[in-house]
């Protein structure tokens, strides 16, 4: 008695444990978390703050530039004196230092610095518009995923109540076997549908723990960490309008709003390339010193110079003509431009047709819930009737067999459907750009 006590005791300390350090989640944390640790969602917010970071008026060219710079020259000179003496020549050592300062500035240049600052705007807002769809696309998986750990546990419970069905009416057949009022052939029945029911409870265990594992990947988290979601698997039926529903496509669908900012990207360019067209005006202006020193070889005395150089100077240039160069790159400008028209009506009409294929998806999936719905009451009553008929012989066991697996399949299809609006509905959500305010 006191060891049974001890190893009680140390079960249910176990047990304890194990639910202390499993976690739980819910749907809103499940996704904040999911944000936080995605590496596709870091990897877009680097890419976000290097767009905000380009984008500056010096990037764009406003602002001159300065240099600072120094060099130092030695020089020795050994030449022959005035009477051309190979043997009396004259040695002299020079040394020059010249520091200078130069600054260049382009005044005006066809107006290309201001269209430059635009397009880094334009680029930075297109950054923030991926970002926004790889969260999008993050929060709708991480939904899914998480229903989805949610509807393996549903079809684990089902099975597992199949699974106890089987079990007790193996011993069931068994004490009648017993008693001589069951045959062999009844047991191996009996025995062959428990372990069936058993093996897809091992196997439903494992599909479990495969959507554990996917679940934990869009999080971040390592493969060891295990969830316990506090919120169940839930019927959503929306009463969607199919012209509420385009209107917001069209004005919200995140990847539309970023196609329409990378056309005004385009148009941008075609004023830059123009801009080159246009007379460029620079100043360069600076100062130059020159510190030089002067000896004669086998004399103490020195001689200095100190000069000062100032300059500002003005340059007007033209692009008059550069082998068609500069027409070239605004005609693929605009043919860019045309290109970028296209793929927003293809993009529009492809949303569209999605949009209509997925709100009739929708309905269906609500209908098709209903009928599960109504079948599983259907499928639950009959099975409930059927164990009491075969424990007074009204129905054999084969008849008995297919009630329980009808109920099995009515179960998981009913689970399923389930599941599956929330797949439309979550889809529908990303599509009108309303998963992240959902959220």
């Amino acid at each position: 008695m006191k060891k049974l006590l001890i190893f009680s005791i140390l079960i249910i300390g176990i047990s304890v444990f194990q639910v202390q350090a499993q976690q739980t989640l819910s749907l809103s944390d499940a996704v904040q978390l999911g944000l936080e640790n995605n590496f596709q969602i870091q990897i877009t917010g680097l890419n976000v703050e290097k767009a905000r970071i380009n984008n500056s008026w010096g990037t764009a060219g406003r602002y001159p530039t300065i240099t600072l710079g120094a060099s130092l020259n030695n020089r020795f000179d050994n030449a022959p004196d005035r009477t051309g003496s190979a043997t009396d020549r004259t040695e002299s050592f020079t040394h020059t230092l010249y520091p200078n300062a130069n600054l260049r500035w382009t005044i005006f240049s066809g107006l290309r610095v201001n269209i430059a600052k635009d397009k880094l705007i334009y680029l930075q807002q297109y950054s923030e518009g991926n970002e926004e769809v790889v969260i999008e696309n993050t929060i709708q998986a991480i939904i899914l995923a998480y229903y989805k750990v949610q509807l393996e546990n549903e079809k684990l419970a089902v099975v597992e109540s199949l699974k106890n069905i089987s079990k007790d009416r193996y011993d069931y057949v068994l004490q009648k076997k017993e008693f001589g009022s069951s045959v062999t052939y009844d047991v191996l029945q009996a025995e062959n549908a428990f372990l069936s029911d058993s093996t897809n409870y091992l196997l439903q265990q494992l599909n479990v723990k495969n959507a554990h594992l996917n679940f934990n990947l869009l999080l971040g988290e390592e493969a060891s960490v295990r969830f316990v979601l506090s919120e169940s698997l839930k019927m959503i039926a929306n009463d969607y309008m199919l012209g509420d529903l385009m209107d917001k496509m069209l004005a919200n669908n995140k990847t539309l709003k970023n196609q329409y900012i990378n056309q005004e990207i385009l148009k941008k360019e075609i004023d830059f390339q123009k801009g080159a067209t246009l007379p460029s005006l620079m100043v360069n202006t600076g100062i130059d010193h020159f510190n030089t020193m002067s000896r004669l070889k086998g004399s103490s005395d020195k001689s200095y110079t100190n000069n000062y150089d100032f300059y500002a100077n003005l340059s007007l240039s033209f692009n008059l003509s550069n082998g068609g160069n500069t027409k070239s790159a605004i005609q693929l400008a605009k043919i860019n431009e045309q290109i970028g028209e296209l793929s927003i009506a293809e993009i529009e009409l492809k949303l569209r047709n999605v949009l209509i294929n997925l709100y009739d998806l929708y309905n269906i999936r609500i209908q098709l819930y209903n009928v599960s719905q109504a079948n599983l009451k259907s499928a639950k009553l009959n099975l409930e009737i059927s164990q009491e008929k075969f424990k007074v012989g009204a129905i054999n066991s084969f008849n008995y067999r297919d009630i329980q697996l009808l109920y099995l399949n009515t179960a998981i299809q009913q689970y399923e459907s389930m599941y599956n609006l929330m797949d439309t509905h979550t889809e529908l959500l990303r599509l009108t750009g309303g998963i992240i305010d959902a959220n």
